[in-house]
């Protein structure tokens, strides 16, 4: 049975015609294993300050100070942000005397934080 709906001109104006696609999709999502992590990935991602020191450690591995310094922001907040970016296994840090050096976690931070970039660049047009 059909149901109609006339509401917005980008929507359907039927509730829902291929309700098998329906309930494969919906049992599917449900099976994806770190769906709530990658949301909290680009919750952690959405926030200005954390984008920002996510792509100064995507060029390089840089100290609290320096990480401070191209922020221009203190280097308690910065250590802050370093803290929860590296709760979340965004990044990592090495000691060097009482030196730490940040840099992330993985090619996999690299790659999402590349690929938003560009597709953010790309959707401009």
């Amino acid at each position: 049975m059909l149901i109609y709906s006339y509401m917005a001109k980008d929507l359907c104006e039927i509730k829902s015609i291929h309700q098998t696609t329906v309930r494969k999709t919906i049992a599917r999502i449900q099976k994806i294993d770190g769906l709530d992590r990658t949301a909290e990935i680009f919750k952690l991602m959405g926030d200005m300050t954390k984008l920002k020191i996510t792509c100064a450690l995507s060029l390089e591995e840089m100290c609290v100070c320096d990480i401070s310094h191209v922020l221009n922001i203190s280097q308690s907040a910065t250590s802050h942000q370093l803290r929860i970016l590296r709760g979340a296994k965004l990044v990592k840090y090495r000691k060097e005397g009482r030196i730490a050096y940040y840099s992330l976690s993985d090619s996999h931070v690299k790659n999402l934080l590349s690929s938003t970039i560009k597709h953010a660049q790309h959707r401009k047009e």
